[in-house]
């Protein structure tokens, strides 16, 4: 787990990753999920709420929100318990998941803000927050982080916020592994050339 991994709140956090030694235990909680085990959703929850909300906040700029989209997609997942089909592991289609939701709620916003008539953008009063304000590094990443195209800022805030291999990022994204590198090579680069820019 990289240093500073934190949940929305900027408190450390513990990612769950799971091993092949943990699959069988994966498959028995998903089994024991599916058959209506309270006991089993809620550890499920717990293990990964709050990676997940994480990444998605990092995409919505609101931790209300974000908090909000997981919440659904835990309730659709007790919901459909039943139906519930995983062939990949639960991080994996979990985080798929919630980068959907992601968009979609992007994409929502998106098309409220033209039918107002207004230009989109990332709103800025909440990529650079009031509590973050007498840390200008910190407050400086965001931005730079912020001004990634799409595909290069999910893969780098997965992998260097949610700790994620290129392979398992490249199964979150339907994306080969030799693009995420492509993609990832052109994140450190840009952000390198903003941060350094912004210094000046």
């Amino acid at each position: 787990m990289g240093e500073g991994t934190r949940n929305c709140d900027g408190q450390p956090r513990t990612l769950f990753m799971a091993s092949p030694d943990e699959r069988p235990v994966e498959s028995t909680l998903l089994a024991r999920l599916r058959a209506g085990d309270r006991a089993a959703f809620e550890q499920i929850f717990r293990e990964h709420f709050d990676g997940l909300a994480g990444f998605a906040y990092r995409l919505t700029r609101s931790r209300a929100i974000a908090e909000e989209l997981v919440q659904d997609l835990f309730l659709e997942i007790w919901l459909r318990r039943d139906r519930l089909v995983i062939t990949e592991t639960l991080r994996t289609y979990l985080f798929r998941a919630a980068r959907n939701r992601a968009f979609n709620h992007l994409r929502r916003n998106k098309l409220e803000r033209l039918w107002r008539l207004r230009q989109p953008q990332l709103p800025e009063t909440e990529a650079v927050e009031t509590e973050d304000s007498t840390d200008e590094l910190a407050a400086a990443i965001r931005v730079a982080i912020a001004s990634l195209p799409d595909r290069c800022r999910e893969i780098f805030l997965l992998s260097r916020e949610q700790n994620m291999t290129y392979a398992e990022i490249a199964k979150v994204l339907g994306l080969s592994i030799k693009t995420v590198e492509t993609q990832m090579g052109r994140a450190l680069k840009a952000l390198r050339t903003r941060l350094d820019v912004d210094k000046r």
